[in-house]
């Protein structure tokens, strides 16, 4: 059984754009942000210098810190308090007393 000349054409296509180390992959998101997704896919796929920091600005933005640990320890030393000596303690007040 024999390909059909769209299928060869195809198949044709996926190994040229794999020999330049290019996917074909599908995303899922808004209509609203098709063009934009589609230009930063060709702009991604250029891989150029400028391609390379696009790609590490985009990466930086998306990238979440959640599953690291030490996360809330880092943020802590980046305070601008660092080393402020501040006095934290707050005078003791016993309360009411209460009739039970």
């Amino acid at each position: 059984m024999s390909e059909t000349a769209q299928k060869r054409a195809i198949k044709n296509y996926r190994s040229r754009l794999l020999t330049r180390g290019v996917a074909r992959f599908e995303v899922l998101g808004l209509e609203a942000d098709r063009g934009l997704i589609r230009s930063l896919a060709k702009r991604l796929a250029q891989n150029d210098p400028e391609a390379s920091r696009i790609r590490l600005e985009v990466t930086r933005t998306v990238s979440t810190t959640l599953g690291n640990k030490g996360g809330i320890l880092a943020a802590l030393r980046r305070s601008p308090l660092v080393g402020a000596d501040l006095e934290m303690d707050r005078p003791f007040d016993p309360g009411r007393t209460v009739d039970l």
